[in-house]
């Protein structure tokens, strides 16, 4: 025991504790307790951890008395046990009640004592008021005061009050009814609201809640609904209950957000009830409209058929954003009938009619439609457009209904075109299609999208990058090549968003998006978007690159390699100067991918072509680095390559360069053909051996001009002391046709060009060329009349130079 301690002892039924002072204490014993506490017999009293004993005491009330030793602790605990009849042996003596005390009250037999509600009368207004106000802070009084305002009648007793205090202008009456209603809305009782929500006190209830006192006058409210809003039945409705709920929904959803203030953190939850009402009116309101078929078909009738006018259409397309909107309340299965329903009754085809009408409202209505069904079900969108592109042209298809919507928002900001780039990512997303043993979605949906729908979402990418467009909208005197033309924000937002779903097709289609990017040259295409005036478009020109360098596929690679591609990147970095920004921290990250990941054919190409130009960009040691894993893969194949018996290194056993090229082309051809449309078209057979003079005649010429025209393409010093170099951006370079032997030219910048006022004057890169041997491109890039041509025929490759 220690100098200052507590005495535990029972007494009549009772514990007190009183303090205890040690012999040597000069101090007087205090003969006063610190704590008495009756032990009720419907108490829990439990023990934990053999020297504490725990119990609850009115609301919220928790008890504890600790014990220095377990000895003493046993004896309490066998007297508490004693007094309600337990054995010492347990640790709790009554069960705990895990339930909420409004669920105990609940169960509390009827004749508990109720509070004692005031005479309703004037004089009386401001006892009422403050009784609601009080009995907020508890839940067992809110519920004790909702009973007795339902069982006496009590809200339309305050209704009539109310009628008599507008009457006769009693200001303070009003403000103190004011203070009643809306705490009678926050007990949170659904009886109440029953009887509050009535067609017969509804009116009065919001007359109410006009008189805040915060106010100098008191809102018009009844006013608005009464007068200012106007029910619009698009089709009448005959039945009557369902009218009633419509109107009670529309009210009480007007109190709630309109009329009651923005509740505190402590007053979030008193209207919780509220909230469900207004839910569970909505999903009444669906059900029983789903029933209808009758008054469905009709509406679908009016809204396909040509001779509605559009201020009915319109009206039309609003009711059923609403009735969506309301379906979103029902249960899955619920809403899964619903949604059945509407197909069942041609939502889609109304849909396609409507999207694709000149009023702005009412696109953006079925705009909100369409959102609703591709979020419930893709599948179901997929499977309407497949069948539909058997039966009509691609023009009216209702995906690329949705496209050209898209690509034609007159918003400046794109508003409508960001939600449908949205739903189209939603339809066109693998990981929701569905794989059967009959059929796979995914292979099917994605050929008939790339087939159908692919042209048109590129055409304003295809478009705006054509050089011949460029070459006449540059202005005069500009030295910039390939730019975007218009390059305009709204131009440059749409842009953005195609490449951003191009994106997200290069990550996740396979062989159709490659098809696409080679056959069409595409990424050349994006790359002239590095020009932009706009850094976000170049950025997204370039995160476009980035999502195929991450794939790390040769074949990109060899594409990439080819055509040059990095040459606009490297101009990016260099124009961009000094400037630390994202466009700089973006293309160093290309290159440190590259780096990292050791891509060899990249890595070869970039430093054969490119170092000169990049490395006085010390900040970084990225292309440095790749000048080291350059060396060092070099050093490796020599090492091989001396390991080899000299005889094997002979060209009489050295196999063809280009018939390793051919066999390798042979086995992407295979590969494709069985996955799908194939990226490149068939080789043809090597001709005869007796054929071999005359191309070799022609190889030759071929050279020989080739050479000529390197030597006039050789970098001319500038001004400043740099280089600048033309670049051909001819899908020929992506083709390969470049099979001379000559070496790659290495551009070189000049200080001028690191600083921020450098105006993209220098144009680096040079037309690549094979660096050993003779190199073919694996893709050809026929022109788009070519490409028409090969669709109605079977395609046939060119013959190649020396075959």
């Amino acid at each position: 025991m220690s100098e200052e301690s507590v005495e535990d002892h029972i007494v009549e039924d009772q514990i007190g504790i009183s303090p205890m002072r040690s012999d040597t204490d000069p101090r007087p014993a205090l003969g006063s307790l610190l704590l008495e506490s009756k032990i009720n017999p419907n108490t829990a009293y439990q023990k934990q951890q053999d020297t504490l004993i725990v119990w609850s005491e009115a609301e919220n009330y928790d008890l504890a008395l600790s014990f220095q030793e377990k000895a003493g602790c046993d004896e309490i605990w066998e007297k508490i046990c004693q007094v309600q009849g337990k054995d010492p042996s347990v640790e709790v003596t009554q069960d705990l009640i895990d339930e909420s005390e409004e669920e105990r009250f609940e169960e509390m037999p009827e004749t508990s004592h109720l509070i004692d509600l005031p005479t309703c009368e004037l004089s009386k207004l401001e006892e009422i008021a403050d009784l609601v106000t009080s009995v907020l802070s508890s839940p067992i009084r809110r519920e004790k005061l909702a009973l007795a305002l339902e069982n006496e009648g009590y809200i339309k007793k305050l209704l009539q009050l109310f009628q008599a205090c507008e009457n006769l202008e009693n200001t303070e009456g009003l403000h103190q009814l004011y203070e009643i209603i809306r705490g009678i809305l926050f007990l949170n009782k659904a009886t109440l609201f029953e009887v509050m929500f009535s067609d017969e006190c509804i009116m009065d209830v919001v007359g109410c809640l006009e008189y805040d006192p915060a106010l100098a006058q008191p809102k018009r409210h009844r006013e608005f609904l009464t007068k200012t809003a106007k029910f619009k039945e698009v089709i009448p409705i005959t039945d009557s209950e369902l009218r009633q709920k419509i109107h009670q929904t529309y009210r009480v959803q007007y109190i709630q957000d309109i009329i009651l203030p923005t509740p505190s953190v402590f007053e979030e939850n008193f209207l919780s009830t509220l909230t469900s009402f207004i839910f569970f009116n909505k999903v009444e309101i669906v059900s029983m409209l789903q029933e209808d078929e009758k008054f469905l078909s009709e509406v679908f009738a009016q809204l396909t058929d040509e001779a509605t006018d559009d201020d009915k259409r319109r009206e039309l397309v609003n009711f059923f954003k609403e009735f969506c909107a309301f379906s979103q309340t029902l249960q899955p299965q619920n809403r899964d009938a619903f949604f059945k329903t509407l197909a069942k009754l041609g939502i889609l085809p109304a849909l396609e009619i409507v999207m694709g009408m000149d009023d702005l409202q009412v696109r953006s209505a079925a705009t909100d439609i369409f959102s609703y069904l591709v979020e419930f079900s893709p599948s179901m969108v997929r499977e309407f457009v497949m069948q539909e592109a058997q039966q009509s042209d691609d023009d009216i298809l209702l995906i690329n209904v949705v496209i050209e919507q898209m690509i034609c928002d007159t918003d400046p900001e794109l508003g409508g075109a960001v939600q449908l780039m949205g739903l189209l990512r939603t339809l066109i997303d693998p990981e929701n299609m569905l794989a059967t043993t009959n059929k796979t979605e995914k292979s099917e949906f994605l050929n008939f999208f790339y087939n159908h729908c692919m042209h048109v979402l590129t055409a304003p990418l295809l478009t705006n990058t054509s050089e011949d467009k460029c070459e006449k909208d540059n202005m005069l005197g500009s030295n910039k090549t390939n730019t975007i033309c218009p390059d305009n924000y709204q131009t440059a937002q749409l842009l953005a968003l195609i490449l951003e779903l191009l994106t997200f097709c290069v990550e996740h289609h396979t062989y159709h998006i490659k098809n696409y990017i080679m056959n069409k040259d595409l990424l050349r295409r994006v790359l002239v978007l590095m020009n932009s005036k706009h850094t976000f478009l170049a950025l997204c020109a370039l995160r476009f690159m980035r999502r195929i360098i991450g794939l790390k596929d040769e074949f990109y690679n060899r594409y990439i390699t080819k055509g040059n591609l990095f040459e606009p990147v490297i101009n990016a970095l260099l124009d961009n100067g000094t400037r630390y920004n994202l466009l700089n921290s973006a293309v160093i990250e290309l290159f440190e991918f590259i780096r990292v990941e050791d891509i060899k054919s990249l890595t070869a190409h970039i430093v054969e072509n490119f170092y000169k130009a990049l490395e006085s960009i010390e900040y970084v040691q990225t292309f440095k680095g790749l000048k080291t894993k350059y060396e060092q893969e070099k050093d490796r194949q020599n090492q091989k390559l001396n390991s080899v018996p000299s005889i094997l290194r002979s060209n009489r056993f050295r196999r063809d360069a280009k018939a390793l090229e051919e066999d390798e082309e042979m086995w992407f051809n295979e590969d494709d053909d069985e996955e799908g449309k194939s990226v490149v078209t068939p080789v043809e057979k090597t001709k005869t051996e007796d054929d071999f003079p005359d191309s070799y005649e022609k190889f030759m010429e071929t050279k020989k001009a080739k050479e000529s025209e390197d030597k006039e393409n050789l970098p001319k010093r500038t001004s400043s002391g740099g280089f600048k170099f033309t670049f051909s951006h001819s899908p020929s370079a992506a083709n390969g046709t470049n099979s001379t032997n000559s070496k790659s030219v290495v551009a070189q910048t000049t200080p001028a060009s690191s600083n921020g006022s450098s105006s993209k004057t220098t144009n680096l890169a040079t037309s690549v060329t094979a660096t050993k041997g003779s190199l073919v491109g694996l893709v050809d890039y026929p022109d788009d009349e070519e490409e028409d041509e090969e669709e109605e025929s079977s395609p046939r490759k060119r013959p190649r130079l020396g075959s």
